[in-house]
């Protein structure tokens, strides 16, 4: 044998034996000490998303995105990541998401300067969309760490809010996750960054609830987002979901802010600034200095919807694929 070959072995065992272990549960700094050369885990994430920030500030909003799509659906156990025909990415409300490939990349870095980390894919979505947010003004909010794979993904299971939700569906679907009223309405400030396509709030320009437009929206907007999504087009064209244009890519409080003046594009994001379930929450949140700590300690919440730790999952080798090796073990 080779000394190449004998290195590949020792490592692969190395890696086995640390995806094999009992891990506890979640709590901030799970890796620390794990990596070469004075490295962390954390660091390691960060470079990789900091790189792809200074090149594509947009991946922000595809980062939130991802987590909240992840974590919502079986909760968080990076099951979006896994391809298959039939995978939670085949699902419609999924086919636009993005950001795998920051994950694949701070798994490979990850697998080279840390092999004996072990570090799980849903652990990686969680500090890069939390670097994503600090790079975004947002703040910067411990990462609690430790969560394992799921070895399942179905397109069946995909259940996520609609942007037609009114307000009272919206908290039911937030509540199913144990996430409170409250958390809902920071969460959904994640659409302080990002675009919505024009199918998602076409209706409100043209054929709302009463066979004419929204009226929540203001009519200034309503003409603008009218030369944008052209009726009966089926325009592929996208709106800003903050339309205060000098903070398009900032995470604050901005949308919150526009939302109070009628500035809403999906209608679920109008309603909070209306509906007296989260009306007062949004004018709390306005007049207040605290939105990037809430907002983190929200983010933090669901990053503990369904998590799982110790046996009951796996730290995958490949983001985008369970371990053979497991499942061969299992049975």
């Amino acid at each position: 044998m080779t000394r190449v070959a004998a290195l590949a072995l020792v490592l692969g065992l190395i890696f086995i034996n640390f995806t094999a272990q009992c891990y506890g549960q979640l709590r901030v700094g799970f890796y620390d000490g794990e990596c070469f050369l004075g490295q962390s885990v954390e660091s390691i994430v960060r470079r990789v998303v900091t790189e792809r920030f200074d090149g594509d500030p947009t991946i922000v909003a595809a980062l939130l995105r991802l987590q909240f799509h992840d974590c919502f659906v079986n909760g968080c156990d990076a099951s979006l990541l896994l391809d298959g025909k039939d995978s939670e990415k085949t699902a419609r409300p999924n086919l636009s998401v993005r950001g795998y490939d920051i994950i694949d990349e701070a798994k490979t870095a990850l697998r080279f300067f840390c092999p004996q980390a072990a570090v799980s894919c849903s652990d990686i979505i969680a500090m890069a969309t939390r670097d994503a947010v600090s790079l975004a003004k947002g703040g910067w909010y411990d990462v609690e760490t430790g969560r394992r794979d799921g070895p399942q993904t179905s397109a069946k299971d995909v259940n996520l809010p609609s942007t037609d939700f009114n307000v009272s569906q919206a908290v039911a679907a937030f509540r199913d996750r144990n996430l409170s009223p409250t958390d809902m309405v920071y969460l959904l400030g994640a659409h302080t960054v990002g675009v919505a396509h024009c199918s998602f709030f076409e209706d409100r320009l043209y054929n709302f609830q009463n066979g004419g437009p929204d009226g929540t929206m203001n009519e200034t907007l309503r003409k603008v987002l009218q030369d944008t999504c052209p009726r009966g087009r089926k325009s592929l064209n996208t709106a800003i979901l903050d339309q205060n244009p000098t903070s398009a890519f900032i995470v604050d409080k901005s949308y919150y802010q526009q939302i109070q003046n009628h500035f809403g594009i999906l209608r679920i994001d109008q309603l909070l600034a209306l509906d007296p379930i989260t009306q007062s929450t949004v004018a709390n949140i306005v007049s207040s200095d605290d939105f990037s700590t809430k907002f983190g300690e929200a983010m933090v919440k669901l990053g503990r919807v369904g998590v799982l730790t110790g046996e009951e999952g796996e730290i995958r080798n490949s983001c985008r694929a369970v371990n053979t090796f497991r499942r061969a073990n299992r049975d």
